[in-house]
């Protein structure tokens, strides 16, 4: 009877102890933050989408029709299993499905399209935790910091959340805050994933993502310091300063922390908004326009690079003012500083891919690590197909067929984009990842890289190769020789572009002309 009487109290005091810690970890824990679940979670998911890979394509013959469409069911049920993994293990499986999300010529569209969804599911921190974050950082409440602190976001990312706020002083200022558990997690997560990588790789050789998790690593800790985004934003500040259409907010250092960020507030639209722009007659074209010298700048002339241009982070608006358009760029916490000699030959091999000097787009990509596989390279950065780059990615434009089979080829080429891509300078890999976010914004606005675009870069490429090549030479007669040479280049392109605008000109002229003769006169 005791011992009945003890088996009860024992089962009683367990049922008890689950039931108290259930209800604890409603109210204060997430079962997401537990390793073991986390961990059990990305295997299982890994397993099945290798075991669908392994078993759905088996018994189809390789390259037929069937084939295609069966392999295009696939990557998109492992798409969605990858996401729905992302979106539970939040953090830096969110960041890093953001990263793949982006890659739209490079992976394949049931991918792609799939974890885009991503930069609008990221995980919101309640207000406990954002007022703990700043209570640990700042030393204060937030009522002692500010007037008035908005609850609900302005919007949230894998890492951070921002908050709109007013301090007493009467300014009002954009507040980030990291999410509390990311730092813990993310040195883990990045473990996991890389264990994950490899025992893929063993299942399927020729897929190599390992160059994902190198990126993951080297950059996340540089993301997680909230007082290195602050230096970012000050240096590509300073940096483009000549550019007036460009607004980078101020950074209020005496407030800001590694987990703390307060930045002027700037209101605007997405940059990829076409009706925002249209409602506030912004021109389209030019902000089209200036993205592309913002980003030559950056890419050719500084080698110092904003990395995460998605539409949430490049703003447009109207200047209060003057109201011309401005464009407002933030989240300056991933940058890729480039090395000169990879500048310099990223500036030779886009200057060969513009003027279709084929000789010199097989030696550059071969410089920078694309071996045999360099017209795959060359058509991966420019997006274009290999037939497009041999005529002129300047001359001949963007047709939708174009750009289906750029899309297919993805699929197609996925263990030679891979290869490549495990091959290429690191430095390489957030620069693509770049191009496709600008192309992204591009397609959404109507406005794909046109010939004049295209003369904006050479532009660049030249002024960075000139003063390359002044920096390396201590003769007054080389260097005025080297300044000769940059303004005649520089002049060649304003006379090409002036001739592509008459022959523009010239061509509306004729058609209007033709279109008067066609149709009657009216009455």
């Amino acid at each position: 009877m005791a011992r009945r009487a003890l088996k009860l109290a024992s089962w009683t005091s367990m049922a008890l102890a689950a039931s108290g810690f259930y209800l604890y970890s409603k109210e204060y824990l997430d079962l997401n933050d537990f390793g073991a679940v986390r961990v059990g979670r990305a295997v299982a998911t890994t397993a099945v989408i290798s075991y669908d890979y392994l078993t759905s394509l088996r018994r189809v013959p390789y390259g037929s029709k069937e084939y295609l469409q069966l392999r295009s069911k696939v990557h998109l049920r492992s798409a969605r299993r990858l996401c729905e993994l992302c979106c539970a293990n939040r953090g830096t499986f969110i960041k890093v499905g953001q990263h793949l999300g982006a890659l739209d010529y490079l992976l394949p569209e049931e991918y792609t399209s799939t974890l885009k969804v991503l930069h609008s599911q990221a995980p919101q921190s309640s207000m406990q935790e954002v007022r703990q974050v700043i209570r640990e950082d700042l030393g204060k409440e937030i009522h002692d910091l500010f007037v008035s602190f908005d609850d609900t976001p302005l919007g949230a990312a894998s890492l951070a959340q921002v908050h709109k706020a007013v301090l007493h002083d009467g300014r009002t200022v954009a507040v980030k805050v990291q999410h509390p558990k990311v730092q813990a997690q993310s040195s883990k997560d990045i473990l996991l994933m890389e264990v994950l990588v490899l025992a893929v790789k063993q299942l399927f050789p020729e897929f190599e993502f390992m160059w994902l998790v190198d990126e993951a690593k080297k950059n996340l800790p540089l993301e997680l310091d909230f007082l290195n985004e602050g230096r970012n934003a000050e240096k590509v500040a300073q940096m483009l300063k000549h550019f007036d259409f460009l607004k980078v907010p101020r950074i209020h250092w005496e407030l800001s922390t590694k987990r703390v960020l307060l930045m002027e507030f700037v209101d605007g639209g997405q940059v990829n908004d076409r009706d925002y722009m249209e409602r506030n007659k912004i021109d389209v074209n030019e902000i089209s326009r200036h993205l592309g010298k913002m980003y030559s700048e950056m890419i050719f002339v500084n080698g110092f690079v904003h990395c995460d241009p998605h539409p949430g982070n490049v703003l447009v608006r109207k200047r209060p003012d003057s109201e011309k358009a401005e464009i407002v760029l933030l989240d300056h916490g991933l940058y890729q500083v480039l090395m000169e000699e990879f500048r310099l030959d990223y500036c030779h091999l886009w200057q060969s891919l513009i003027w279709t000097d084929m000789k010199s787009v097989k030696k550059y990509s071969q410089r920078l690590g694309a071996g045999d596989l360099y017209p795959l390279f060359a058509c991966m950065l420019t997006a274009r197909s290999w037939n497009s780059v041999n005529t002129g990615i300047g001359r001949t434009p963007v047709t939708a067929t174009e750009d289906s089979e750029i899309r297919s080829n993805a699929a197609n080429y996925l263990p030679q984009i891979s290869q490549l891509l495990n091959h290429v300078p690191r430095q390489m890999l957030l620069i693509l990842k770049t191009n496709d976010l600008l192309r992204g914004i591009e397609a959404a606005l109507g406005t794909r890289a046109s010939a004049s675009s295209f003369l904006n870069m050479s532009r660049c490429c030249i002024r960075a190769l000139a003063a390359h090549k002044k920096k390396n030479t201590r003769s007054f007669f080389k260097r005025t020789q080297i300044s000769f040479g940059e303004a005649f280049s520089l002049w060649q392109i304003n006379l090409h572009e002036l001739i592509l605008r008459v022959k523009g000109l010239r061509l509306a002229s004729w058609v209007l002309t033709l279109l008067c003769r066609l149709l009657p006169a009216p009455h």
